[in-house]
């Protein structure tokens, strides 16, 4: 029961606390909407006005000091507010002028009173005239330019976010920037688009007050005659008197924070987004001693023409040239200044100790590109090299089982213009050229016929194929060849390079992330091998050892499983592969299953492989030594037979004893690539089997 009770005495807590920003927001709004029904005396409209006029006036400071339009992204709700203040005020003091108007000037508060004076100065037509002119000011000039700005920069923020989005994308498959960031630059666009597209509707505020100062300026003044003369029994000059005073303060204590929001608006609309606010930008560009010392001298001179008034124009003139030879003195002692500060750097980098901060460390991945490739990567003119880039990285990534590091795109201008490198941890691995606004036709089984082009070989496996214009691409696939683009040849170039690389590409980092990534799901698991049972090294090992097997590590739960259970045996990387391979044995020959699911295989003579087995036990260790004849002969018999297994459409494997698996991998690997090794133990009981060849050494032995 006490432990209900404080849950209850919590929530109840909870359900009435506040904040001011809570209740203030609704507040403020209640409180203007009253102000349409409920009458205020003087002393509150005084108080209201005077509000509304330091409100307009922080608001232009506010938008003067703003370095980035998102510095000020409540303008918009703060527009609104002040704005529906102002004609609440407008309904209220016209209330009090049609009701109380008639016992005098101060019917409606000293502001209003205060301000009809000033404007007024004992001619009514003149003070009419100039309040006019500042509601034209306010409504042709200022409210309408602010209102096409923001029109124009709402579309034009909204056309430009696809690219912006591209740009952020490419920044962050560059690595240029990292995930987290990424996330603020795509919240700080949205946000951006957003603003702009409520000061476009705010705009329209503006511009709707603008016109209701008009109308009320209208209403009371034609009122205000009415009821003075039908009612109070004033003459129509007297009334005339009071009303059009009061008139003119009221609508000039309104109309002055109208001007200034307005301002405030064009001022945010306007300005460019840099580092600075409108006034340091101003001081920097604006108050330059070129253009005052020529304005300066002007003005002199105008001054020494006969009957100019001298006693404005040579002063002023003065003034401009003295200030100007004062900027310039300024400059130039600011420029010895900065180069000797700049002398001093440079001595002081000369003398310094080199450190590692010197030293840059290589790219995992990098792809060199010639100056004349620039735009395929450049999101601004269309590039879709980026794009093409990341969605190769995460392609293979998927594939391989293991986040692929960052690929760094940079120019090089020791490249020719059209030509690319690829690089693994700072050594070229590849290289090739593209030619812009071509496509490459890639040959089928037949070459490219009837359509002209430049003759070249695909960069990625070296086939066949001819740069063509775009306006061939459709008659080249109807005869049945492959087109690309340059940014997908690039691409394929680089996806190529990886998958046959991807141990390369794997280190400890990458190998933490992976163990971090199963202990989530699997945290016993994970706890029970590193450090325990095997080294974070050796683990890493092991994968790369996979990897070059082109054995991808996706299913980590079962690799991390066998190597618990082995690695309490050993803890040599090679031993380890060898003894976790038969429980990966599906995974292993799945891709070399033919369209019915069996695996064609070559087979050892049992001649041949018991000699290779005695040569191995005789060495002591994974090395096995054979005649170079009897070598040279096998290499030919096997790539005899296996190239007549991959004409025939089919992924053959050679399958030799568990002893000899590892070597031969490292044997036939550099000699025939496509060619998968596997042991007898790798291969799944319930597997169908369909022995196309053996291999063995009877011609070598007939020649010796």
């Amino acid at each position: 029961m006490e432990a209900y009770l404080s849950n209850f005495r919590q929530r109840f807590a909870e359900s009435i606390s506040f904040n001011g920003a809570t209740v203030g927001g609704p507040t403020i709004v209640l409180m203007i909407l009253a102000l349409l029904i409920v009458p205020l005396p003087a002393f509150f409209l005084d108080l209201l006005f005077t509000f509304n006029i330091m409100l307009g006036l922080m608001m232009v400071m506010v938008a003067i000091n703003t370095r980035t339009a998102l510095e000020f992204s409540s303008f918009p709700a703060v527009l609104l507010i002040a704005t529906l203040l102002r004609l609440g005020l407008n309904v209220a003091s016209t209330r009090v002028v049609l009701v109380d108007g008639h016992t005098g000037t101060d019917a409606a508060g000293q502001v209003i009173e205060a301000f009809g004076d000033f404007v007024i100065a004992g001619n009514y037509v003149v003070g009419f005239i100039i309040f006019l002119i500042l509601m034209i000011i306010n409504f042709i000039v200022v409210t309408k330019g602010a209102g096409r700005v923001s029109e124009v920069i709402a579309r034009f923020t909204l056309d430009a976010m696809p690219g912006k989005q591209m740009a952020i994308d490419a920044d962050l498959n560059a690595g240029v920037i990292n995930q987290e960031e990424a996330k603020v630059r795509r919240a700080e666009l949205g946000q951006e688009s957003d603003f702009y597209g409520s000061m476009d509707g705010a705009s329209k505020f503006v511009r709707g007050d603008a016109v209701a100062g008009i109308l009320i300026l209208g209403i009371n003044i034609i009122g205000g005659l009415i009821v003075g003369t039908t009612q109070h029994d004033l003459t129509l000059s007297a009334a005339g008197e009071i009303y059009i005073l009061l008139t003119i303060g009221d609508g000039l204590v309104a109309q002055i924070p109208s001007l200034l929001l307005s301002v405030a608006t064009a001022i945010l609309v306007t300005r460019v987004t840099t580092e600075e606010s409108m006034a340091e930008q101003a001081a920097t560009q604006v108050v330059s001693p070129t253009p005052i010392l020529i304005a300066s001298s002007i003005i002199t001179v105008l001054g020494l023409v006969p009957g100019m008034p001298h006693i404005v124009f040579l002063p002023l003139g003065t003034l401009g040239i003295i200030f100007a030879a004062y900027l310039i003195k300024t400059i130039d002692t600011q420029q010895v200044y900065e180069k000797e500060q700049e002398a001093i750097a440079e001595r002081q980098a000369g003398s310094k100790e080199l450190d590692w901060d010197d030293v840059d460390q290589v790219e995992i991945i990098s792809l060199d590109i010639g100056y004349g490739l620039v735009p395929l990567a450049s999101t601004d003119s269309g590039g879709e090299l980026l794009t093409r880039i990341k969605g190769i990285r995460k392609k293979v990534s998927a594939e391989l089982g293991f986040l692929l590091p960052p690929i760094r795109i940079r120019d090089n201008l020791e490249l020719r213009p059209e030509d690319y490198s690829i690089s693994l941890h700072g050594v070229q691995r590849g290289s090739g050229f593209v030619r812009v606004g071509k496509l490459l036709a890639i040959h089928g089984s037949e070459q490219l016929e009837g359509i002209e082009g430049e003759q070249t070989e695909e960069p990625a496996f070296g086939l066949s194929a001819t740069w063509i214009d775009p306006s061939k691409a459709d008659l080249a696939r109807t005869m049945g060849h492959t087109v690309v683009d340059a940014p997908t040849a690039i691409a394929t170039h680089v996806s190529a390079l990886i998958k046959e690389n991807p141990h390369e590409l794997l280190g400890q980092d990458e190998t933490q992330e992976l163990l971090d990534k199963v202990s989530k799901k699997y945290p016993k698991l994970v706890s029970n091998l590193v450090p325990d049972t095997l080294t974070l090294a050796t683990v890493s090992q092991v994968l790369k050892n996979l990897l070059i097997d082109q054995i991808p590590v996706r299913d980590m739960r079962s690799i991390i499983e066998a190597l618990s259970i082995h690695g309490k045996a050993s803890d040599n990387a090679g031993d380890l592969v060898s003894l976790i391979r038969p429980s990966l044995g599906r995974m292993i020959v799945q891709p070399m299953l033919d369209g019915t699911g069996s695996l064609s295989v070559i087979t050892l003579d049992p001649e041949l492989e018991g000699l290779l087995e005695a040569s191995k036990a005789g060495s002591n260790n994974e090395h096995v030594t054979i005649d170079p004849q009897l070598a040279k002969s096998f290499v030919d018999s096997l790539s005899v037979e296996a190239e007549t297994l991959f004409d025939n459409g089919e992924t053959p494997s050679l399958v030799v004893s568990p002893g000899l698996r590892n070597w031969m991998a490292k044997f036939v690997r550099p000699r025939i690539p496509d060619l998968g090794v596997i042991s007898y133990t790798e291969i799944p009981d319930d597997q169908k089997i369909n022995v196309r060849a053996s291999v063995g050494a009877t011609a070598t032995l007939d020649n010796g």
